[in-house]
């Protein structure tokens, strides 16, 4: 599925810190300065005719539960055209962390409703990118076992809701194998390096048709 981006569409971001990226703790950078602003740039880049506006607000630490409990004032009431959602990897990392268990079914609960209330809006579009792992430690692999099935469920409500589903999972991994190693594409397995992102930001954009 392709989005149809006109030229004054509202494009929304939401997710965690993957999405946040340093936005909340520097006014000057709304939009971050990972792969929201890097699609953003591509995209305006590409249409510097058009008056797109991107919104982020993706913040550092939420797990699916905290962008449900948010969802009105940091989405819903922004009216977007595109709404772009990448959650998940948090859900998992409480577990193997601090023992706060998130099960799959909650997380498929949490997601259902977001993205239920985006379908409010008839017209609104969707892009959901998939939660991922580039494990760099051996004990991340562990971690397979619990994000695998949000990853599913992800593919699963893509086409349930008939959203863009960006595969980031795979797409990440493999280029860990062209770099020569996962710290080239995520240091600590789950927050992109520079190249990450931009991996990220130039498969958002091949949705977009550009």
């Amino acid at each position: 599925m392709t989005i149809s981006l006109h030229g004054s569409a509202v494009v929304l971001f939401q997710g965690d810190s993957i999405t946040d990226v340093g936005r909340l703790m520097d006014p000057g950078e709304p939009l971050g300065r990972g792969y929201v602003r890097t699609a953003a740039d591509l995209v305006r880049s590409a249409r510097p005719d058009d008056a797109i506006t991107f919104l982020n607000r993706g913040v550092s630490g939420d797990r699916v539960s905290d962008l449900r409990a948010r969802w009105r004032e940091d989405a819903t009431d922004l009216e977007p055209d595109v709404v772009s959602v990448l959650i998940g990897v948090n859900d998992t990392w409480r577990r193997y962390d601090s023992g706060e268990i998130s099960t799959p079914q909650a997380y498929e609960d949490d997601y259902r409703d977001i993205l239920t209330q985006v379908r409010e809006r008839p017209d609104t579009q969707l892009i959901l990118i998939e939660p991922f792992l580039i494990p760099v430690r051996e004990e991340q692999w562990a971690w397979r076992e619990d994000l695998d099935p949000r990853i599913r469920t992800v593919r699963r409500l893509a086409e349930e809701f008939d959203a863009a589903l960006l595969a980031a999972d795979g797409l990440l991994n493999q280029a860990a194998r062209a770099a020569g190693g996962p710290e080239h594409i995520a240091g600590d397995g789950v927050h992109p390096t520079p190249l990450g992102h931009a991996l990220l930001a130039e498969a958002w954009v091949a949705l977009v048709g550009l």
